[in-house]
């Protein structure tokens, strides 16, 4: 009897490549490491057998994105830093910054905006409306005192020295709330997002009427927003794209 077609499995795991993902989890171990690193150390960070490794270190030096030192440690090759200067040329700031707010709005959140800092206050530069009938009133290019808000505490708590009990459990948490601070009627969530170097760039927040911030909305979009932060913040963003002054030097569409 002649069997049926086997279905075909397009998810995210069926189409992944084992072999690569070897090869890039190997790579991966030298973002967090400033000196040269030795083969036991790979082998302890990504659990692979030396001799696995030692092929695909192999096959990273010939394309040039790992060297091998005099020492016989390893360290990234040029080709890597070719490849981020090619990332930098082509990444544009606001795009991301306008495809994770919407995603945030397509899974349901309220609507979604991104603040930086300018002096004593915070510039909303990107905003999503939610796909909700009624909204919260925040635009592109309102500017907010940094002494109110969700997105001010965050920002605060991580760009200024501030011992206040509040501002340690945001740098903890990542995570901060507003109460009606701005508006009575409406609450808000915010994160921090950071550049390569550490530094705070911004925050995200998501911001809607009280009546639907109920403890599972904020349970759920606590998840989303976190997760959101974490995938700007893993973009390697450059600090230049903020002046000292806060001002943001890409220009954002509304």
């Amino acid at each position: 009897m002649k069997r049926a077609p086997k279905a075909q499995d397009t998810t995210d795991t069926a189409l992944k490549v084992a072999s690569l993902e070897r090869a890039l989890t190997v790579l991966k171990v030298f973002e967090t490491k400033d000196e040269p690193v030795t083969l036991s150390h790979i082998a302890i960070e990504t659990g692979l057998y030396k001799s696995t490794i030692l092929r695909l270190l192999l096959s990273f030096e010939g394309f040039g994105y790992i060297r091998r030192t005099e020492e016989g440690l390893y360290t990234l090759g040029p080709g890597v830093f070719r490849l981020g200067v090619k990332y930098r040329k082509q990444f544009r700031l606001d795009t991301a910054l306008n495809a994770v707010l919407q995603g945030l709005v397509d899974q349901g959140t309220e609507s979604a905006s991104f603040h930086i800092r300018e002096g004593h206050n915070r510039v909303c530069i990107a905003r999503i409306d939610s796909n909700h009938p009624t909204l919260d009133r925040v635009s592109v290019g309102d500017v907010r005192p940094l002494t109110l808000g969700a997105a001010s505490k965050v920002i605060r708590a991580f760009s200024d020295n501030l011992s206040d009990p509040e501002f340690e459990d945001v740098r903890q948490s990542r995570i901060a709330f507003s109460y009606g601070e701005i508006d009575p009627s409406c609450w808000a969530i915010a994160s921090p997002v950071f550049t390569i170097s550490g530094r705070v760039l911004g925050a995200i927040s998501l911001s809607g009427p009280k009546e639907r911030f109920t403890q599972e909305a904020i349970l759920r979009m606590r998840t989303l927003l976190l997760d959101a932060a974490k995938e700007l913040s893993d973009m390697a963003i450059a600090d230049n794209l903020v002046s000292p002054a806060g001002q943001y030097r890409v220009l954002v569409r509304t």
